[in-house]
């Protein structure tokens, strides 16, 4: 397990992030959301980055095994699950979320559908050719080797199958170092770019079907997570503390101001591993 790997567990397993997560989040996704207005609800905004994600899909059926890599707390398996009837894995490094998961998949009656595993992306536990989509929203960030990740869903993706994913990523035009005071929030020391990801992806046998740029949802994103924390200051106090909370509002303020300054992208990112890899 890479340094990075073990921050993003220890972040995630906090007890003060996971209520933060699941109160102020909205408890089922925690992705960036997609939104057609300034003031939307958190979780309407990250039910609809799920739905355009499926959608962007070329198929996905039934009888679609799919692998969710950083599930969180397995909303976008539960949906996939829901609407397509298709068996999803979800992979995730929280024990905490993994348990959340597991309660929200028997409350809705999806356990048969929706299975989730510990364990990391840069070393994921089935065998090779075990599924016809790899999924991810905004957790790629976490790895300390994402080439070893793309290796990693290259052996277990049959040929042919879709790699479809979301992930902050520093811009082109970002300053070197610019982005520290962002990393800090998150304990990770560089992220991908959209460069990287491409590039990365066509040398391990993939096409490039799409990059749909939604860099323009996250300031809004943290923005309405803001409010929310603000407008609930006092029961975020109650669950986490006043230094949590008042960290968690501190530290959200450089993600807004480099996307705002073009430093950072943030949208889908869509392959298909070549039949003859």
């Amino acid at each position: 397990m890479t340094e990075a790997v073990k921050v993003a567990q220890q972040y995630y397993d906090g007890t003060e992030t996971d209520r933060m997560y699941s109160t102020i989040w909205g408890g089922e996704h925690i992705c960036y959301g997609i939104y057609t207005q300034q003031d939307e609800p958190i979780h309407e905004a990250s039910l609809r980055t799920v739905e355009t994600i499926a959608q962007t899909l070329e198929k996905i059926d039934k009888n679609s095994r799919v692998i969710d890599l950083g599930a969180g707390y397995g909303g976008a398996a539960r949906y996939l699950a829901k609407t397509y009837g298709c068996s999803v894995c979800c992979l995730n490094l929280s024990e905490l979320q993994n348990q959340r998961n597991s309660q929200l998949n028997q409350e809705q009656n999806l356990s048969h559908l929706v299975e989730v595993i510990q364990g990391s992306f840069e070393d994921i536990p089935y065998p090779d050719n075990s599924f016809d989509i790899v999924w991810s929203q905004d957790a790629i960030l976490h790895s300390g080797d994402r080439r070893l990740v793309f290796q990693e869903i290259k052996r277990i993706l049959k040929p042919g199958g879709e790699l479809i994913f979301t992930d902050p990523m520093q811009s082109e035009t970002c300053p070197p170092g610019a982005l520290q005071p962002a990393f800090e929030r998150l304990g990770i020391s560089d992220m991908g770019s959209y460069h990287f990801y491409s590039q990365t992806a066509r040398e391990l046998g993939f096409e490039e079907l799409h990059f749909i740029d939604l860099s323009q949802n996250v300031p809004i994103h943290y923005r309405r997570f803001g409010e929310e924390v603000q407008k609930r200051y006092d029961e975020v106090v109650k669950l986490t503390s006043t230094e949590f909370a008042d960290k968690t509002l501190n530290s959200i303020q450089p993600w807004i101001e480099r996307y705002e300054q073009g430093y950072m992208q943030w949208g889908i990112l869509h392959f298909r591993l070549l039949e003859n890899n």
